[in-house]
């Protein structure tokens, strides 16, 4: 607030003026009057903008108000004066157009980050994510995971550690604080390329896994991992479609693939993303990063992000790591029957030959034969094998599903009670 400030009133008089004055034709010059002082009210703002500092102001003192028709006399001392300060304010202008000084401007202000932007949701995740080395006798793989239970339980894909595990070598897990531990291998499971490692703490940052199947294409998304070895690694996108079929391979012996009903994302995932979390935008895992399409090799010899990465749902993988921890193995559903490979399609045919149906198992219940084409498994259409074995392993075992199937020229639908694999 600005304080008032009293002047005591001038005294009035009048000064003797010239005999000389200014005629103006036709004019009657009228009877000078001294005027009163005219005081204008200050107006306190009640904001100050951002861009103006907040310093104390000066309250100027407006000169009265002279009317136009009144004469205005210069002095030989006031044209010196006036030649003076123009001068000056040459001299002022020519410094600031020739000076080389940058004159820039910083400021102090912090930035204010929501807790739910990508920064505030990176800065809560990561120390939960972990960077997992592996070491064989052909070198060292690198990949991602993270806690899911505080007692030390660490998810991850499969082929992050099946190399070490099949060359019984050491595994090394490095924390966001570049603390590093040997981990065990509680157990893994091909069939869905996911793993459960455990290290020796107590306490740990696990992470709150979300559900998989309430995500809706075009939500947000956040990956953390170590693509490449570069530990702690975040990138962002959104969910770019949903129940892509996924085959990826396997190094084990028995030739093994996986097959995933994924989460398509256009966050970047590279080499060394594998098994680190895919977050919404609540900071929740929905899913496990696991595999990238690509176009081919890079310079260095591994593929590289077309924004094309696609994650394990994490209600799939939630399910596989309980069987895991419990008992060191796990168990996916199955309908009792060999596909034929070789068909073309569209649908997947039951092969040809004696054994194709399990007897006993779900198929053999439900009255399927071979040679029988599965059209669509509940109303989702079916290209190629694969798609069937994706769309079924994407279930709990003990689901019922509904199979659409072409015999001859006859088209019948049939349901089927999911068992569990051997």
């Amino acid at each position: 607030m600005f304080e008032d400030e009293t002047t005591p009133p001038a005294q009035n008089s009048v000064a003797p003026q010239p005999e000389e004055s200014v005629e103006t034709p036709n004019e009657t010059t009228p009877e000078t009057t001294p005027q009163a002082n005219v005081e204008t009210p200050v107006t306190t703002p009640t904001q100050t903008p951002w861009w103006v500092s907040e310093g104390p102001s000066t309250v100027a003192t407006h000169a009265p108000v002279v009317p136009l028709k009144r004469a205005v006399q210069v002095t030989w001392y006031m044209a010196l004066a006036m030649s003076l300060i123009a001068g000056l304010v040459g001299a002022l202008v020519g410094k600031v157009a020739f000076d080389n000084n940058p004159h820039l401007i910083s400021t102090s202000q912090v930035i204010e980050r929501a807790p739910n932007s990508i920064a505030g949701i990176a800065a809560r995740v990561s120390p939960s994510v972990v960077e997992i080395d592996s070491t064989t006798t052909s070198g060292t793989d690198t990949g991602s995971g993270f806690f899911i239970q505080s007692n030390g339980y660490i998810m991850t894909n499969n082929h992050v550690i099946e190399a070490a595990v099949l060359d019984n070598s050491k595994i090394t897990v490095k924390l966001a604080n570049n603390m590093q531990y040997t981990a065990t291998v509680v157990g893994r499971d091909t069939s869905y390329d996911l793993a459960v490692l455990k290290i020796d703490v107590t306490g740990a940052p696990a992470l709150v896994l979300g559900d998989s199947d309430k995500v809706q294409v075009g939500d947000t998304v956040i990956a953390i991992g170590s693509p490449l070895g570069l530990q702690g690694t975040v990138t962002a996108g959104i969910i770019s479609a949903k129940n892509r079929p996924v085959t990826t391979s396997s190094d084990n012996t028995a030739n093994e693939s996986s097959f995933i009903n994924a989460l398509q994302t256009d966050a970047a995932i590279n080499p060394g993303n594998s098994g680190g979390p895919l977050v919404d935008a609540t900071g929740a895992v929905i899913g496990v990063n696991s595999a990238i399409a690509s176009l081919g090799n890079s310079a260095a010899g591994q593929p590289g992000s077309i924004g094309l990465g696609f994650s394990i749902p994490i209600n799939q993988a939630k399910r596989t790591a309980d069987q895991l921890i419990k008992t060191g193995t796990s168990h996916y559903p199955i309908v009792g029957m060999s596909l034929d490979s070789t068909f073309p399609g569209p649908g997947a045919k039951i092969a040809s030959v004696a054994n194709a149906i399990l007897p006993g198992g779900p198929a053999a219940t439900a009255g399927l034969q071979p040679g029988d084409v599965i059209l669509a498994i509940d109303g989702q259409p079916i290209s190629v094998a694969d798609d069937l074995i994706v769309a079924i392993r994407s279930h709990a075992i003990g689901d019922t599903v509904t199979l659409k199937y072409q015999r001859g020229s006859v088209t019948k639908s049939v349901k089927v009670v999911l068992a569990a694999s051997k």
